[in-house]
């Protein structure tokens, strides 16, 4: 049963002032420009440099490179906007995506919000909060204390009752971010303390809950919509499992886990407690999957980093959705039935030495070329010349394909990830390609500890033979200045140390 009525049609906007940063960025203003909006990014002033800046119709920096003093500075980011003109925002994924406050703060300086009414996000983004609504649904829930109460003592002796191996997570946020396994009662008390501090730096708020870790999980999200009429439905789902430190490197959709009745059911429960809570816009239910048996783990009120995939088996375009449904138009009117076709992956491409165990290899960017085709989808925030910095995510692109079926959409990753070219910084693509290879990632078996379990040190990469560093030397003398790393300077042999990625990162093995 429906909880909330449909809105009345809003106002039309024709400006849209972008909350964030990256390839999100980029992807917003792409979706705006081809519904004839016009683009206001607000930005730090470490990202004057980048993708986004130079595609937006007009920048506002809101502040210096600290997130605290720009990306998540409410007030900061609503006068960006409303210096820039615009009648909209649409907040990315972080940062402030899934700030209630935030929300409810545009609403009242009469800016539309191009995401889910702020009751909504204080129901469902909050962990706490989304896991009592889940209960009084009877979904299926992770033992685990959820409570106000945020006493240390409490808290030890709430992870003793639920037994070890705890999860402690962040209430307020998600990516990973304060998130801590406690195995031993002995290294609870560190690790608890530990994810406050990290909760409250990201999300502004040090509540945790704790919960049951489950060591044979699968990851399993579903994609959910819901639009002005009042209806919720989902675009199935997406596989997420492959996780490093609770933050996913590789996702694919459909996920090969699912039985048909698993996943229907699974698909019901995600529209239940959207339907409930009152949901518009995108979101996604995220559940854990163990012997046939799920639990519903969070929600998150944003998109997701990893929508592309769905975007590609379901033929939607939900940035686009966002806006439609922020305009007050329906989205399911036009299309009643719809079905997946085909198997598609994402690989999240990180500026990190995969030598040293995934340490951010900050610098500029020298030649960066992806290699196009039919069934390849690029992300990215940066393009040669960039500076990749140390004050975020040091992600900087998503390398994303379609094919028929999932072995063929593998074959296709690693042909895609063999002829990328990025030069100037190391990156994560040797071990993404190791991972796609691995027997248990072949078989659809991996589970959220597959990295633990076969990618806990450092990958081993082969030294280049002396034909390539012939090439390599040769190379650095051609090079234009504005394309070297930052620290190779002139000297070619500096290209073999440092942030150069000439150790092999970018040849097709």
């Amino acid at each position: 049963m429906k909880a909330w009525a449909a809105e009345p049609p809003r106002v039309p906007f024709r400006q849209v002032a972008i909350a964030n940063r990256g390839e999100v960025a980029v992807r917003i203003i792409q979706a705006c420009d081809e519904m004839g909006l016009g683009t206001v990014l607000l930005h730090s002033e470490a990202d004057i440099h980048t993708r986004a800046h130079r595609l937006a119709g007009k920048t506002i920096c809101i502040g210096p490179a600290a997130s605290s003093a720009s990306y998540l500075n409410i007030e900061a980011t609503i006068q960006g906007a409303l210096a820039g003109g615009a009648e909209a925002i649409h907040p990315g994924f972080g940062f402030l995506s899934e700030n209630a406050d935030f929300a409810a703060a545009c609403e009242r300086a009469r800016l539309n919000f191009i995401g889910p009414p702020a009751a909504a996000i204080r129901k469902l983004g909050d962990k706490v909060s989304a896991k009592k609504l889940a209960q009084q649904l009877g979904l299926p829930l992770v033992p685990g204390y959820e409570g106000a109460q945020q006493d240390l003592s409490l808290l030890l002796a709430k992870a003793k009752e639920i037994g070890f191996p705890v999860i402690v997570k962040a209430a307020a946020g998600g990516g990973g971010r304060g998130m801590k396994v406690i195995r031993r009662d002995d290294e609870a008390r560190e690790l608890i303390e530990s994810a406050q501090r990290e909760a409250q730096s990201a999300f502004g708020s040090p509540q945790v809950f704790l919960e049951k870790y489950l060591e044979r999980a699968k990851h399993i999200e579903f994609q959910i919509f819901g639009d002005v009429s009042g209806k919720v439905i989902h675009l199935f789902d997406r596989e997420c499992s492959v996780q490093r430190r609770h933050q996913k490197i590789i996702e694919e959709a459909l996920s090969p886990s699912l039985s048909a009745d698993v996943r229907r059911r699974m698909g019901a429960a995600a529209c239940a407690i959207a339907e409930v809570a009152g949901y518009r816009s995108a979101g996604t239910v995220e559940f854990l999957l163990q012997d046939e048996q799920f639990y519903l783990l969070e929600v998150n009120t944003r998109l997701q980093v990893e929508h592309p995939v769905t975007e590609l088996v379901m033929g939607v375009d939900l940035v686009k959705a966002q806006i439609k449904t922020a305009l007050g138009e329906p989205v399911f009117a036009e299309r009643e039935i719809w079905a997946p076709r085909g198997h598609a992956l994402e690989c999240r491409i990180y500026a990190e030495d995969p030598e040293t165990g995934g340490l951010p290899s900050i610098g500029r960017l020298g030649l960066v070329r992806w290699p196009e085709g039919p069934g390849r989808r690029f992300d990215s925030g940066f393009e040669s010349g960039d500076e990749v910095s140390e004050f975020y995510d040091s992600m900087i692109a998503k390398a994303i394909v379609w094919d028929e079926t999932r072995p063929r959409a593998i074959a296709k990753m690693l042909t895609v990830l063999s002829q990328s070219i990025v030069f100037g910084v190391k990156t994560n693509i040797p071990l993404l390609k190791e991972i796609l290879q691995h027997p248990d990632f072949v078989r659809g078996t991996m589970t959220t500890r597959f990295m633990d379990q076969h990618f806990s040190a450092p990958l081993r990469l082969d030294p280049l033979d002396e034909a390539e560093l012939r090439f390599v030397k040769s190379l650095a003398q051609k090079t234009p200045r504005a394309y070297r790393s930052s620290e190779g300077g002139t000297n070619p042999g500096n290209l073999l140390h440092g942030v150069s990625p000439f150790n092999s990162h970018w040849r097709g093995v």
